[in-house]
């Protein structure tokens, strides 16, 4: 081999000058193009009117409805210490955790049966399940006055069976709210428990059924467990729904029945106490808060018992 035939070296590569690849800035700029509009709405809808809420939460109230413009907790002070306001305040809990019960055990089997059918008919009974969403609360808790009240449905098909001797008080109470509120609130813990049952597998039934397990504990040891998040997601809507309810506490409870709703509502249009409504509001944002934490806590002890501890945390 002859120094002709060495072949030359490849001329060293220019030294890196340490600085990183620039990125593209279009994607980010048409991201947050995109995003502007919903944080726009969100600032405007929602962030502004709950910071308006607590300024005027720290007013005073005067006579006449004069807000006394000031910054101090006297008027929390005021609601905290009133036992009418914690009667208010324990009725709506009350409500709601008699409510989303209910609303469970009544919507539970309809939302399993939806999940687990393989008929041609499912879209249609799934809809036929959420039509009550078609029709206006209102016009369904007036429906429910005439079913609950004492010249009902219900008091005078039993009056004329003769099962009864005078009317049952079913209708301006906290029993007809919690009746009237169930059927309302049921389609969406049908369509919150459907979409959570997505861990629900017919061969793990079949599978327990094979070993000789029973169909008691076939529900109890694989359907309610896998079915437990889609029940939580129910539960925490439902809750929600039914403590800032206005509608059916108002028609149905026939002005007997105190709620946060119904009280703030009377002391900002009746009362024009502003500055007590703003508590009241910012208690109940409060209970939302106290409901939406206990929530994530159970979510992630399910997640934990599911599927491990390690990928629980990430």
């Amino acid at each position: 081999m002859t120094a002709d035939s060495v072949p030359a070296k490849a001329p060293p590569a220019p030294p890196e000058s340490g600085k990183p690849p620039t990125r593209r800035r279009g994607p980010a700029r048409l991201a947050l193009a995109l995003l502007l509009p919903g944080l726009l709405a969100l600032l405007l809808t929602y962030a502004l009117p709950l910071v308006w809420v607590l300024r005027m939460s720290l007013n005073e109230a005067g006579e006449g409805g004069l807000i006394l413009q000031t910054v101090s907790l006297a008027t929390f002070a005021d609601v905290l210490g009133s036992g009418h306001y914690w009667n208010v305040i324990g009725q709506t809990v009350e409500l709601g955790v008699l409510v989303t019960f209910f609303t469970l055990v009544v919507s539970y089997p309809v939302a399993l049966f939806l999940a687990r059918t393989t008929s041609r008919w499912r879209s249609l009974l799934v809809a036929l399940a959420v039509t009550p969403l078609l029709i206006s609360s209102v016009a369904r808790t007036f429906g429910w006055m005439a079913i609950l009240g004492s010249q009902g449905v219900i008091n005078k098909t039993l009056n004329g069976l003769g099962l009864i001797d005078s009317p049952l008080h079913l209708a301006n109470n906290l029993t007809g709210v919690v009746i009237a509120s169930t059927e309302i609130y049921m389609p969406f813990a049908i369509l919150a428990m459907i979409s959570g049952f997505g861990r629900l597998d017919p061969a793990l039934e079949h599978a327990a059924a094979s070993l000789g397990a029973p169909r008691r504990t076939v529900f109890r040891r694989i359907v309610l467990p896998l079915t437990l998040p889609g029940v939580l997601t129910a539960a925490l809507l439902v809750f929600v729904l039914s403590l800032s309810g206005y509608v059916t506490p108002r028609l149905i409870g026939g002005g007997r029945v105190f709620v946060l709703a119904t009280e703030i509502y009377d002391q900002a249009i009746t009362s024009l106490n502003w500055p007590v409504a703003a508590v009241l509001s910012v208690l109940l944002l409060a209970v939302f808060g106290v409901v939406i934490t206990l929530y994530l806590w159970a979510q992630r002890v399910l997640e934990a018992r599911f599927t491990g501890p390690q990928e629980a945390r990430s």
